[in-house]
């Protein structure tokens, strides 16, 4: 069952991905151009993403550097995106920093600044572009999508992830409420929830990673849930299959489990 509406036709949609310039963002916006899509892209690396207008065309992309933990860098960009196209159809929350930390690791202003980008900044985006949403419709009619990129480690507690994880599983519980809240809006929300995908930000573990995926095949899976219409977005599922069904172990067999899977 479908609980959003299937995107058949990109060449109808203004796609604005914040957290554009590398990795996932950077490969989701090349897969969504050569459907023919517009893409808007944003991030604080004003250099990577006039090169990747450079490599699209500004026919079709356009560059909107913004500092998600500064509303009104976000508003500011939103005002841009909507003079030059006259809004938006989907936006792409894609924006997180990410340290391993364990508990006698916990560095304060690592932190912060991970709350910040991860749960904060994501708050400063919704702040911005659900009031544009609300007010774009037709005779009572919406139509748009919101899409926040949290991960597994959001499902339930891991080692190194003391405070990544928790800023993902509020992310996990915040897109379920504006499901509840939008959807019988007219709008559609959805949840990304990668597994392993080698990234800069991956590239900083120091631990084996199972199942890890290039970002081009990250994009793929997005816009393959996209397209069916998916709530929860989740790759690669061999992966991620495993992680859902710890997910709902009782603590007494999750706890040995996980310490058993990542020799902890």
């Amino acid at each position: 069952m479908s609980l959003n509406t299937k995107i058949t036709d990109w060449s109808k949609k203004r796609v604005w991905i914040i957290g554009a310039s590398t990795g996932m963002g950077a490969a989701l916006a090349d897969a969504l151009h050569s459907r023919n899509a517009k893409v808007a892209m944003s991030a604080r690396s004003a250099d990577k993403l006039a090169a990747l207008v450079t490599k699209f065309g500004a026919s079709r992309a356009m560059s909107l550097p913004l500092d998600i933990t500064k509303v009104e860098t976000i508003a500011a960009a939103e005002k841009e995106l909507i003079e030059a196209w006259g809004g938006y159809d989907l936006v792409v929350f894609m924006a997180g920093d990410y340290t391993a930390m364990r508990a006698w690791e916990l560095d304060l202003k690592v932190a912060k600044q991970m709350v910040d980008v991860n749960w904060g900044g994501f708050l400063n985006g919704l702040s911005v572009v659900i009031p544009h949403f609300m007010a774009s419709g037709v005779d009572g009619t919406r139509a748009g999508g919101i899409a926040l990129v949290s991960s597994v480690a959001g499902y339930r507690g891991l080692p190194k992830s003391l405070v990544y994880g928790p800023t993902k599983a509020a992310l996990i519980n915040l897109a379920e409420t504006l499901y509840i809240d939008l959807k019988e809006k007219g709008l559609d929300v959805y949840v990304i929830n990668p597994g392993f995908v080698k990234t800069p930000m991956t590239d900083k573990n120091d631990f084996k990673m199972p199942s890890l995926i290039t970002p081009e095949e990250a994009a793929l899976e997005i816009i393959s849930g996209f397209e069916n219409g998916e709530f929860e977005i989740h790759f690669p599922k061999g992966f991620t299959r495993v992680m859902k069904v710890l997910r709902h172990l009782p603590y007494s067999l999750y706890f040995p489990a996980i310490k058993k899977s990542t020799k902890v």
